[in-house]
């Protein structure tokens, strides 16, 4: 009598932990892009076309610049995971506990305000009063919009369908629609989507821990080494 076989369970494959999202600011970049050309072009302008101390001073101006550039405009960065929220500022980085923050505040600055009372500014995402009076004034304009087909519609004679004429009825279903979910300035909706993920991860268990900070040496470096050497090139005439 044989005993049946068995077949082997086939391990499952490990499933992959959710990636992050990450929030920039376009301007910021297409800003920082545009300055690293133009400090490139007349840095090496001077440097090869340059007689003397003015070759040293481009060199040195350029080691302090670029590296200032990038960390003001192209590094920052805020990455939210399912644990922790990662902050990515010009010259630190800051990795926070989703349990460990007490509210994302937004004034004339983006900010997380930890438990304990310090308070860390989002550099990615900054406040912009333009954007948003911009997006008020869509809103009161879908408003009026909404208002007007309302009133449209109450004196339209019976049976007349603008809807079926050339597609005017998609008008009202969009100004509904923006009645009905108000739009937001990108800076808000950010704000949003991380509050929204610390109501729901920061009570979880693995969303817990203690605050690091660590600095950018890589950045503060080399701007530091230029500023020296800028500063006893201009001290010494």
């Amino acid at each position: 009598m044989t005993t049946p076989d068995h077949p082997t369970p086939t391990p499952q494959p490990p499933v992959p932990a959710a990636k992050d999202r990450i929030y920039r600011s376009p301007m910021a970049l297409v800003a920082g892009v545009l300055l690293l050309v133009i400090v490139g072009w007349l840095g090496f302008d001077a440097l090869f076309r340059g007689h003397g101390r003015t070759q040293w001073l481009a060199l040195a101006g350029m080691i302090l610049l670029f590296p200032l550039i990038i960390a003001f405009t192209l590094r920052p960065a805020v990455f939210a995971g399912d644990d922790r929220l990662r902050i990515r500022n010009p010259f630190r980085v800051i990795s926070v506990p989703w349990g460990e923050i007490a509210t994302l505040r937004s004034s004339f600055s983006n900010e997380v305000v930890a438990k304990s009372g310090t308070k860390y500014q989002l550099w990615a995402i900054p406040v912009s009063l333009r954007a948003r009076k911009k997006v008020e004034r869509r809103q009161a304009r879908a408003a009026s919009d909404a208002a007007r087909g309302g009133r449209s519609q109450r004196v339209r004679p019976v049976g007349m369908n603008l809807g079926g004429i050339g597609g005017l009825g998609g008008f009202g279903g969009g100004a509904d629609a923006d009645a009905g979910s108000p739009a937001r300035a990108d800076m808000d909706q950010a704000m949003a989507d991380l509050r929204e993920i610390h109501e729901r991860r920061g009570e979880a268990e693995a969303a817990q821990g203690e605050i690091s900070v660590r600095w950018a040496y890589e950045v503060a470096g080399p701007a530091l080494a230029g500023a020296v050497v800028l500063a006893i090139l201009l001290a010494r005439g």
